[in-house]
Parts: C-alpha cells; structure tokens; sequence
C-alpha cells in the first residue's frame, strides 16, 4: 500500500492556527482587554425568517410517509434549480435549471471539479489566491503556476499571452482582496481561455455583494459559456456557512476533447455525492423567493455598512486598499512599510484588534492585511476608532 505522496508537497497551513494562537495568548496575558476580531471569514447573522421557516417545514415532511424523502437528485431538485435559474434572470443572465447542480458548497466543488480534468493539465490561480485552489490540485499532483495580482494592477491580475494554462481559477469579488473584475477584463480572460482551450472555474461566491456595474457572473460576456464553469454559494449570500448549500453552472455546450463537461461532471457527482437534504433544498429555494430576497438583502445590507465604515476610516488616514465595495473583505497596505504579520502583532498588542495577515494567502499578499465586515456594527465601529487612534 502506497500513500498519495503530493500531500508531502502541501505547505502546512498555520495561518489561521497562528491567528488564533496569537490571539489566545494576547487574550490570556491582558484579561482586562476586550478583543474585536476582524479577521473572521464567516457569517455572524441568523437566517432569514422565510429560510428557517422553509427549512422546518422540510423537517416535518420527513416525519410522514406521504411526504418523506430519501436520496435526493445527485444536480438537486427541479424546484431548487428552477429557483436559481429565476435569480439569474433577475440580473439578465441566462442559465437553464438542467445546467445547474446543487451542491453542498462552493468549497467543495472547487476542490472536486479538478476530478474531471487530466492529472497533467497545468493550473493558472491569482495570488494572492484562496488556499482550496492550489491545494486541491497539489494533491492531485498537477502544475500549478501563478498570476500576479499586486497594487500595480489593484489585485486584479490579468492573462499574459506568453503563459499557456488548461484550468484557470478566477474568484470575483475575490477572497481575500475584494477586488472584482470589470466586464472588460472578464472578456480578457475568455478570450484567453478559448484561445488556449481552456476552462475557467469561476467562483461567484459573493456576487450578491457586488453594489456597482461589474458582473455578477462570467455568463454575463460573451463566449463564457463555451470556456466557463460557474460555482456559487449561499454561504454569504444567505448566512448558509453551517447549512452548506451551493450551486455549479455547467453549460450543456462546454465541451473539451470530444466530451461534455456537464456529463462528466454529472458523473463523478453520481459516484461520489448523494446530493443535499431536503430540509436544506427547502430552505434553499426559500433563499430565492420574493420575499427571501428582501430578507437577505438585510443581512448583506448590514455587512455593507460595515464594510463601509472600515472604508471610510482607511480613506480618512490615507492608506491604499481594494475591496469594501462589492466584497465583505478589505485588503489594506500595511502601514509604515510594516510586514503582514509585525502589523498584525502591533495591531493586537496596541488596538486590541485581529485582523488576518496577508502573506497567509500568497507572495504577493506580503506587507498587506485582511479585515472583514462580518463582525457587529457596534464592535466594527470600535474596532475602526481604535485602528484610527493607533495610526493617527
């Protein structure tokens, strides 16, 4: 028996460890102090009364023979996809409900779409990138190789025409930066992705953050459907990080050597997923009803006004960042020249604030910081006094 010998390649992951190591001990040592954390990357609101109202009337169908439900459908049930399809719409893109699949996140989808693809295809991510993009194909033993997004190009990173990919990344409004990509340079990229007979895997998982013009899916431009997979989720959107349910749009025309990916895909769902519960479909669909989306709106119009709260205090004291607008995330430079994580040491030690260094996310997240507007309005607006205090 032989062990899978690409873990060894896997880069231990202590950012998240360290942080909160760090923290525990700041913690300890000054129990007169209060910490606010800004470096938390989940949700912190309840769902929205129509989705837990949706989800409790799926509980109790189980309880009767007449309306009980085993395995569901390995792509989700019609009304679900139906329901999603009806969002898209509500923003003029066309998707099909057959194309989608209904998932139980976007996490995993873009660490098993690779499953589809051939071991010696070469992957392209942005760095800084989202750590299930490398590490997913590390284990896989694929070529990974970066674009560099950086303050030249404001954490957009764009194709060159001298590299040659097969699978591209791309997440926009991005995780970790908040940057998002305009119409025009997502066409860049699918002009890219045809001409190389690529597939881009485009994690929109917080589209629904988006306040201006720039798209909310690849499907928006032109020829994306021919070199496109879409992966989604209501993780932020509808405060669904411990429910776990997303979504992943195959077009049936996305074709490559001969074989559609939307079948293949429908494959290895088939072999290795049961699909996602019936109370969770429920509340799922309730997400994109009338009334839910007013409902969601509230929460994701709260974390906005966070967002913008610690935007304005970082525009106030001068100091370059992307993000806070169409994303809950807002990557600052590191002040003074600072390091990522001796920021986050003089942060914690002198403000009593956490915040997620950058360098956890890539070479070129190096002397930036991460800050998340999913906290309470009363602890963000504290948090960003403290931080204007400091850096006066």
């Amino acid at each position: 028996m032989k062990v899978n010998k690409n873990f060894d390649n896997l880069v231990p992951n202590y950012l998240f460890a360290d942080v909160a190591r760090k923290t525990n001990e700041f913690a300890a040592a000054h129990p007169e102090k209060e910490i606010i954390r800004l470096g938390i990357g989940d949700v912190t609101l309840p769902l929205a009364p129509i989705v837990v109202e949706a989800m409790k009337k799926g509980c109790e169908d189980l309880k009767y023979k007449d309306t009980f439900k085993g395995y569901p459908e390995y792509e989700g049930y019609d009304f679900v996809r139906e329901a999603i399809a009806g969002y898209y719409k509500s923003f003029g893109v066309q998707v099909a409900a057959d194309e989608i699949f209904v998932s139980d996140g976007a996490k995993s989808d873009c660490g098993n779409l690779p499953d589809i693809f051939a071991q010696d295809n070469t992957v392209l991510v942005t760095d800084p990138v989202y750590p299930v993009y490398v590490d997913a194909n590390i284990m896989a033993g694929r070529r990974i190789i970066y674009a560099a997004s950086n303050k030249e190009n404001h954490f957009l990173a764009m194709p060159d025409e001298r590299v040659k990919a097969d699978i591209i990344y791309l997440c926009s409004p991005n995780n970790p930066t908040g940057a998002a990509y305009s119409a025009e340079q997502l066409q860049a990229w699918v002009e890219y992705a045809l001409k190389n007979d690529a597939v881009i895997l485009y994690d929109a998982a917080y589209e629904a953050f988006i306040a201006d013009d720039s798209p909310r899916s690849i499907f928006a431009v032109d020829g994306a459907r021919e070199c496109a997979i879409e992966l989604c989720s209501l993780s932020k959107t509808a405060g669904f990080t411990g429910t776990r349910c997303g979504y992943t749009v195959i077009p049936k025309e996305l074709r490559r050597g001969g074989h559609s990916l939307h079948a293949l895909w429908y494959r290895r769902q088939a072999t290795k997923f049961n699909g996602v519960s019936w109370p969770v479909q429920c509340a799922a669909a309730a997400v994109f009803s009338h009334e839910g989306l007013q409902q969601i709106q509230d929460n994701l119009n709260y974390y906005r006004r966070n967002a913008q709260v610690i935007s304005s205090a970082l525009d106030a004291l001068g100091i370059y960042y992307t993000g806070g607008k169409n994303a809950p995330y807002i990557w600052m430079e590191c002040p003074d020249g600072m390091g990522s994580w001796q920021f986050f040491d003089y942060l914690l030690q002198n403000a009593a604030v956490v915040g997620t260094p950058g360098e956890g996310f890539g070479e070129n997240g190096k002397g930036y910081f991460r800050l998340t507007s999913f906290g309470s309005y009363e602890k963000t607006t504290e948090a960003v006094e403290r931080i204007q205090s400091l850096l006066r």
